[in-house]
């Protein structure tokens, strides 16, 4: 049973860039830079029946390459796991390309979203973070900006069950305005 989501991959460039924003934060797992990713929507586990349905809708969306800008960094979670991420700024192509993804998962009868898309690029996880630190962390890093790259396309990919973070694997690319 394959763990899915569909993701906007980051040039080279970004990636070494937002890995090397690293800082002491205790009990932080660090994402690798090839793990660093745009999540765009997560499916779950699904049997192999509604893999196949969603990765035929997906490969059946049409939409223009989407203009990606990250802008500082921020984080979410609650006392027993922070997410510490880049923020990527929600542009209307963004969202309505995640919300076709939305709409594919209810199509394939996957559950509504637990949580509103906030786009962003996990860059650590962090059990029981000492608030000092992630402060001060978030505080060296929240003028955070990289320059902007267009998304020519985006993957289905399925990881392994667990605490997430990688590896992934590709399952299917879909191009975006018909390049690949």
């Amino acid at each position: 049973m394959p763990r899915l989501f569909t993701a906007i991959e980051l040039p080279e460039m970004a990636r070494m860039h937002l890995s090397m924003l690293r800082g002491e934060v205790g009990g932080a797992r660090w994402a690798g830079p090839e793990n660093l990713h745009l999540t765009l929507r997560f499916f779950g586990d699904v049997d192999n029946d509604v893999a196949d349905e969603i990765a035929a809708h997906l490969e059946a969306v049409v939409a223009d390459p989407i203009r990606i800008e990250i802008t500082g960094t921020g984080s979410f979670g609650g006392a027993r796991e922070t997410v510490i991420f880049a923020a990527v700024v929600a542009s209307p192509a963004l969202l309505a390309l995640q919300k076709t993804h939305d709409r594919i998962a209810l199509m394939a009868g996957v559950a509504a979203a637990e949580h509103a898309f906030k786009p962003h690029i996990t860059l650590a996880r962090v059990r029981h973070a000492r608030p000092s630190l992630l402060a001060r962390f978030l505080a060296d890093t929240g003028a955070l900006r990289i320059e902007p790259f267009f998304a020519h396309r985006f993957v289905l990919l399925s990881s392994r069950p667990g605490r997430g973070g990688g590896p992934y694997a590709m399952e299917a690319a879909v191009a975006l305005g018909g390049r690949q």
